[in-house]
């Protein structure tokens, strides 16, 4: 029987490369291709608030990869429009983000929802997009009265247990996305996630989970015309926002949630 020879063949050659030290850039085939993307994808989901350029030197100590291969990566990139000369982002994201019709409207339309609501509830509220390791804050209205204001900055990436980490990928359609994300965590951590990406499928609601004492935040969905497009929360403290006393609250987040859900729909019927 030969049918055990191509996993013994293949397992030897991938622990010859590793001893080696030969990156998987220059294995051949499709196999050889795809390793190639997610490590390309890897290297661009470095960028956060705190990164907006690149070094080898970076890219080698985030991803454990020596400083040779780093920088192929990166002059590959470069050369591919994803970075520019500086190794901040290139040019092909322009063109991408013009293509993102979508976000573009719910950025149009988000900031008098959020002020409306931050108005009302006292809290600083959020809008987010799902990055490649999380939700990725992007809209921000801060509380205009109160003695503490809590607030984050635009372009963090919120941990898997924020709550708009769960909205986002609690309704995601495609799996292979809830498994990118969840990939780092124990079997035991993607159990608890699993569980808790159902009850937020269940409530339409998402609670954190961060282990930050005194600190508390909710979200909810926000859904565009054929899929999930955004989560929308609220930020406070935790005498204030808690499952067990929100004083309407949490209501209001939803009608706001809701109210952006069919502006978004109405926009894609006219367009």
């Amino acid at each position: 029987m030969s049918t055990g020879s191509p996993t013994r063949d293949a397992t030897s050659e991938e622990d010859a490369r590793e001893l080696l030290g030969l990156p998987e850039l220059v294995l051949e085939g499709e196999r050889g291709s795809i390793q190639s993307i997610e490590r390309a994808a890897a290297v661009l989901g470095l960028f956060n608030q705190h990164t907006r350029m690149l070094t080898p030197g970076l890219v080698a100590e985030r991803l454990g990869l020596n400083r040779s291969t780093a920088h192929r990566y990166l002059q590959s990139l470069q050369s591919s429009g994803f970075l520019d000369s500086s190794y901040g982002l290139g040019p092909l994201f322009d063109q991408l983000s013009a293509l993102l019709a979508g976000r573009q409207q719910l950025l149009g339309i988000a900031p008098a929802i959020m002020r409306e609501l931050s108005d009302r509830t006292g809290l600083t509220c959020v809008v987010s997009f799902l990055g490649r390791t999380g939700a990725v804050v992007t809209l921000v209205e801060e509380a205009s009265a109160g003695t503490i204001i809590l607030t984050v900055r635009t372009g963090t990436v919120l941990e898997v247990r924020a709550a708009q980490s769960r909205v986002l990928l609690a309704f995601q359609s495609d799996p292979a996305v809830v498994a990118r994300v969840h990939a780092a965590l124990t079997e035991e951590e993607r159990r608890v996630e699993t569980a808790a990406l159902a009850r937020v499928r269940r409530d339409r609601l998402a609670w954190a989970d961060l282990g930050r004492i005194g600190l508390a935040s909710v979200a909810a969905p926000i859904f565009g015309p054929h899929d999930i497009q955004a989560a929308i929360a609220l930020l406070g403290t935790s005498p204030v926002l808690s499952p067990d006393d929100v004083a309407g609250r949490v209501e209001l987040l939803r009608e706001a949630a809701d109210k952006l859900s069919v502006m978004l729909a109405s926009e894609e019927r006219t367009s």
